[in-house]
């Protein structure tokens, strides 16, 4: 069962992550987030990095390290990962990698309500979609071609072969879908099954 925790977005876990490597100021987070693909996994904005960060700071995650000044920037206040901040990286990680967790993905929504739609209409939908997923697996495996290109070692883009599984699993599910609504026998006892409602 997982933990209560005193900050639970998933941004402030990616932040505890960057600052085991250095102390920095939450500009560069976001940076360093965005230069190593993170931003493909945690949904963030510069306001809601800089709310992470005071939220860590609060509970005693992280702590202020030193305030700098260039002529070129205003201040920027840099901070350092505290021992109660990588015991709660630590703990955190080790709920995340070892429990499944239950999640609610949009697809999931709709697919639970789409006998609301007419069938011809969501096999067009399902398709559309078939054709969206086919787009995003071959952006997957370009990366992923490109990381072993530049001599990338696999953990480093573990999350990215974890979202291509995904994204082909959830293609095979969606055509055989498309298959069964496209199956008369299928679509006729569904309609039953709906007017035995009634």
């Amino acid at each position: 069962m997982a933990k209560r925790r005193k900050v639970s977005n998933p941004l402030a876990l990616a932040v505890l992550a960057e600052l085991t490597a250095e102390p920095m100021h939450p500009y560069e987070m976001g940076r360093r987030l965005q230069e190593h693909g993170k931003d493909r996994n945690i949904k963030y904005n510069r306001s809601s990095l800089y709310m992470v960060v005071e939220q860590l700071r609060k509970a005693g995650f992280v702590a202020e390290q030193e305030t700098v000044r260039d002529t070129q920037r205003p201040e920027r206040t840099v901070y350092a990962i505290t021992p109660e901040g990588r015991t709660e990286l630590h703990d955190w990680m080790r709920e995340l990698v070892a429990e499944p967790q239950d999640e609610y993905p949009g697809y999931g929504v709709a697919l639970s309500l789409l006998v609301v739609l007419d069938t011809a209409e969501s096999i067009e939908l399902l398709r559309r979609r078939l054709e969206l997923l086919d787009e995003r697996i071959d952006a997957s495996r370009g990366l992923l071609r490109k990381g072993a290109e530049m001599g990338v070692h696999p953990m480093f883009v573990v999350e990215e072969e974890y979202a291509l599984a995904r994204l082909e699993a959830e293609r095979r599910f969606t055509e055989n879908l498309i298959g069964q609504l496209g199956d008369p026998e299928f679509t006729r006892t569904l309609h039953e099954f709906l007017r035995s409602l009634e």
